[in-house]
């Protein structure tokens, strides 16, 4: 009986490896665990084959989703939108400008940028001008500058 046998992964396992992965693994640990709950393959020639073509599709579609979030970032790095709101004594807000706001005002000058990528830690209370992180992938991060006026 062998000490390991190699297996494709399907699909993340912890402290094993993620999808797609070649590992090798304990016999028992593959034929009662990994090949039953369908989360890993016997790796064959076929599969292992089938692994490094999809590997190349995959990065070669990752690289075009970069390059199409980098240039969507230099759009974005443009933008300044002005809001305009209320305001009592010392400046400040009757109430405040959220991420909603935020949102609607940049679909106003007609960029679709999904509200759950930017980031606004508190909402803004007081005038002026800020700046709002918008992540647009894991290493590709723009910012819109928001200015606050009085209305």
């Amino acid at each position: 009986m062998p000490a390991t046998i190699q297996i494709i992964l399907q699909s993340d396992v912890a402290n094993v490896g993620k999808s797609g992965d070649l590992v090798k693994v304990r016999p028992g640990y593959a034929r009662n665990f990994l090949l039953p709950r369908s989360l890993a393959v016997p790796a064959t020639a076929a599969q292992v084959n089938r692994i490094g073509h999809d590997k190349v599709v995959a990065l070669a579609r990752a690289e075009k989703a970069r390059k199409e979030a980098l240039e969507l970032a230099t759009r974005i790095n443009g933008i300044s939108v002005t809001i305009s709101r209320p305001v009592g004594d010392g400046d400040r807000l009757f109430g405040a400008v959220t991420l909603k706001d935020i949102h609607a005002a940049v679909v106003a000058k007609g960029f679709t940028i999904d509200r759950k990528a930017m980031h606004l830690a508190d909402p803004i209370k007081t005038l002026g001008a800020f700046e709002v992180p918008v992540k647009l992938m894991a290493d590709v991060t723009a910012t819109i500058k928001v200015e606050v006026a009085k209305k």
